[in-house]
């Protein structure tokens, strides 16, 4: 990350529609996959583009496949740094302070680039149809799923640029481990109905209670497990793992920052206390060993103090 004296962070969502749910429930490794690379090739894209930045941005994306009620909403939220490394490695070239790139412009680019690719894996043989998308199969059919595709919307949307390196990583650690629903979400389990709290953002955002058969629940529940291994946290440009350390160090000395190795052993040892509780940033962590002898009955005698 870089300090916040010098450049800001964009957060970025890149939404598939909701005509692909099907494709991805029996695709998840492929939709997904292809969701990731056209939302960071879109976003490098346009930062090569001289009449934005002219250089490299770096990346951050965080895959998410839920909805408040727990139905697919394919996502995926992109930190995005406020700045690009010229081509040439010779300057750290400055973005605009409240605007990064023109949303629409984004949508267009990013539809391209996934459809584009989501053609070639159906040529290749990639995506598997059955069930509900079986039907897909058939050439004329897909590509008439293409059109559809291509014909709507899709939407990209910019959040206003965070406020510095805390915000960011306090963004981080909020949504990076996030699954679905969360227990303190769960209100009651009764005779077969799940009642669970959800923000209707339709409404201004208002907490309301939705109540599912424990079936359902489940099932909606389950469309949110990841393949095994795959990977929901991804960097790209700058801070792709291949060149991170060389051309993070590069923007670092380009726009003449300190890295931790360079500041005070003191001023280190006072900003981290790795004690302090990560959740609430108020308590401390302790550690209590229990050997088996804690566990025995304490003989219970009269009283000599």
């Amino acid at each position: 990350m870089f300090s916040k004296t010098f450049i800001p962070y964009f957060h970025v969502v890149f939404t598939l529609p909701h005509a692909l749910n099907a494709l991805a429930q029996g695709n998840p490794r492929v939709i997904y996959t292809l969701l990731f690379r056209a939302a960071a090739d879109t976003l490098l894209t346009f930062g090569r583009d001289p009449r934005h930045l002219g250089g490299t941005v770096g990346i951050t994306a965080i895959l998410h496949t839920w909805s408040q009620t727990l139905t697919e909403h394919v996502h995926v939220h992109c930190l995005v740094t406020g700045g690009a490394l010229s081509r040439d490695r010779t300057r750290w070239i400055h973005g605009r302070a409240a605007f990064l790139f023109p949303v629409k412009a984004l949508s267009v680019v990013f539809r391209a680039k996934y459809l584009t690719g989501l053609q070639r894996a159906c040529t290749d043989g990639t995506l598997t149809f059955a069930a509900g998308t079986a039907p897909l199969a058939d050439a004329g059919r897909f590509a008439a799923l293409v059109t559809q595709l291509r014909a709507t919307p899709w939407v990209v949307y910019a959040k206003r640029p965070f406020g510095g390196p805390a915000q960011v990583l306090q963004y981080l650690g909020r949504y990076t481990h996030r699954i679905a629903i969360s227990n303190a979400r769960l209100v009651s389990l009764t005779d077969g109905v799940v009642q669970f709290r959800w923000k209707d953002y339709a409404d201004r955002g208002r907490t309301k209670i939705m109540a599912l058969g424990v079936e359902e629940f489940l099932r909606r529940f389950l469309l949110h497990v990841l393949p095994r291994g795959f990977v929901r946290i991804r960097h790209f440009g700058l801070l792709a793992n291949r060149q991170r350390s060389t051309l993070i160090a590069r923007a670092q000395d380009l726009l003449a920052a300190p890295t931790p190795a360079t500041a005070p052993a003191d001023a280190r040892a006072a900003d981290i206390d790795p004690t302090r509780c990560s959740f609430c940033h108020q308590g401390h962590w302790q550690v209590e060993i229990l050997s088996p002898l804690a566990r025995l009955p304490v003989p219970v005698g009269p009283d000599t103090s």
